[in-house]
């Protein structure tokens, strides 16, 4: 070994300080050439340095010159940095979204040390620009998180400014339990449709869930601070259903309140009257609910006077409005009117991948509800019940649970278990369970996946931050209350205290 620390054939360095250094500087250059933009800040947090790729972004963060930029705190010339809590805390910031003038990038941020260990500044390096296209798939679940916690916040948020009292959303698009690409294309329509002041139709097999998604849609529209009024027209008497939806006069009638009665329309006035089993409507009240929405205005019975009213109609059925039309069961005209946003929410056969989440999802609640413990479901179980068909769809599914539920006496649920059940709820035949399916896991609130690659598993420590944070601010809108804030989210308590573990 020579004076200098090389070796004597390679020329490279054999102790291990002198190797640090190389590496250091290796990985610095790395750094520099590979990625979008450095910058380096002293102990006092101004900026002392930045590299050639960085100095495309100074237009955009409003700098003309390098010179105007560098010397300056960095919490003047980049918002929202946190290179200030890096230096603080001594600690990396490995993987971070930050968004200011220039875009959104995705960064990495490192103090420096010296010898005595203290900390004498930072270095950023931004890995991507435009990571919603970079890392597409991942930044699609970031976004729906988001999207899902804020829809959260404003549901609870609502209730609070309109008090028990008063009709409102009890359910946000985080209550529709699901990924799949079926629930994930339909809650992309979904939220379309909220921001707007058209009629929905929302079509669908009976269990589906299509009353959750009409408050998800209320929830998440302009109108969310106004009222939601339902009325189930099958559950009506035919001549009864008039004076549900355009209310009485005073003495109209024998027997009528003497001040009268309001309809469903004018409860609704500034948010949504939704109209379920639309289908079961008789004829000659469909001519006077296509009039009503046509003028914007309703007669009470027994009154002469007009009404204005101003609502956003979603209508919801499980027959086909198509075939009444043509066997002349359905106006055309108000078939026209109200098919302006069809959404066909699908039936449970067709996203059985959902049904490991569903099981978790009903089986905490329905233990809450009867206060008993939340059994747990072998594999082989959940697989048995994820193959079955369940005409009932969501609806016979929660049946089928709350009957394991409160037959469970071991606190475990297994295949036999589901089988007997399934059996004397009238099954003809019980389709056995995939074999792929009997080793699988629940699907749970974690957003990472397995089968991400590389670049998207870089994202994973903020997903999961942002899972916290989720969490934390459920928990903080609901003072605590835990089963609240899971109801809040659309998951069960074990997911919550998974997020928070």
């Amino acid at each position: 070994m020579n004076s200098e620390g090389l070796g004597p054939l390679t020329g490279l360095p054999t102790d291990g300080q002198s190797i640090l250094s190389l590496a250091a500087r290796s990985l610095f250059d790395v750094f520099a050439n590979a990625s979008e933009g450095m910058l380096l800040v002293d102990r006092s947090g101004r900026v002392v340095w930045i590299n050639d790729h960085y100095r495309r972004y100074l237009p955009a963060l409003g700098f003309e010159k390098e010179e105007d930029f560098v010397g300056r705190p960095v919490v003047e010339v980049v918002q929202n940095t946190q290179m200030g809590q890096v230096m603080e805390t001594g600690k990396p910031i490995l993987i971070d979204l930050l968004t200011n003038r220039a875009g959104t990038f995705l960064v990495s941020r490192f103090p420096l040390r010296d010898d005595a260990g203290v900390v004498i500044g930072a270095l950023g390096v931004v890995l991507f620009e435009q990571p919603e296209t970079n890392l597409k798939p991942l930044m699609a679940k970031f976004a729906l998180m988001q999207r899902e916690l804020d829809e959260a916040r404003n549901a609870l948020a609502a209730q609070r400014r309109t008090g028990p009292a008063l009709r409102q959303a009890r359910h946000s698009f985080a209550s529709f339990v699901g990924a799949s690409s079926v629930v994930a294309d339909l809650k992309r329509q979904a939220r379309r449709a909220a921001q707007t002041h058209s009629p929905v139709l929302l079509l669908g097999e009976t269990g589906t869930g299509k009353e959750l998604l009409a408050h998800a849609i209320h929830a998440s529209s302009p109108r969310a601070r106004g009222p939601l009024v339902s009325i189930n027209i099958a559950a009506v008497p035919e001549t009864l259903l008039e004076a549900e939806f355009f209310g009485v006069a005073p003495g109209a009638f024998t027997g009528a309140d003497r001040k009268g009665r309001e309809g469903k329309f004018k409860l609704a006035d500034g948010g949504t009257l939704f109209l379920d089993e639309i289908g079961d409507m008789p004829l000659g009240l469909q001519a006077k609910l296509l009039r009503a929405l046509q003028e914007g205005e309703v007669e009470p019975l027994g009154s002469n006077q007009l009404m204005p009213f101003d609502v956003r109609v979603i209508a919801a059925t499980s027959r086909d409005l198509t075939q009444l039309v043509r066997e002349g069961l359905f106006r055309e005209d108000l078939y026209y009117r109200l098919n302006v946003l069809p959404l066909r929410v699908p039936a449970l056969r067709d996203r059985a991948s959902d049904i490991p989440h569903l099981i978790e999802v009903l089986s905490e609640e329905l233990a809450l509800r009867n206060a008993v413990p939340q059994p747990e479901f072998q594999s082989e179980a959940v697989a048995l019940l994820s193959a079955q068909p369940f005409r009932g769809n969501v609806r016979e599914l929660r049946n089928v649970i709350e009957q394991l539920l409160l037959r469970c006496e071991t606190g475990l649920v297994d295949a036999a278990a589901v089988e007997a059940v399934l059996r004397e709820s009238g099954l003809s035949q019980i389709v056995p369970a995939h074999k792929e399916l009997a080793g699988s896991r629940p699907m749970g609130f974690a957003l990472t996946d397995h089968t991400l690659s590389a670049e998207q598993w870089a994202l994973a420590p903020r997903m999961r931050a942002l899972e916290v944070q989720a969490v934390q601010e459920a928990l903080r809108q609901t003072r605590g209350n835990k089963a609240a804030a899971a109801h809040l989210l659309g998951i069960s308590r074990a997911k919550l205290y998974q997020c928070l573990s």
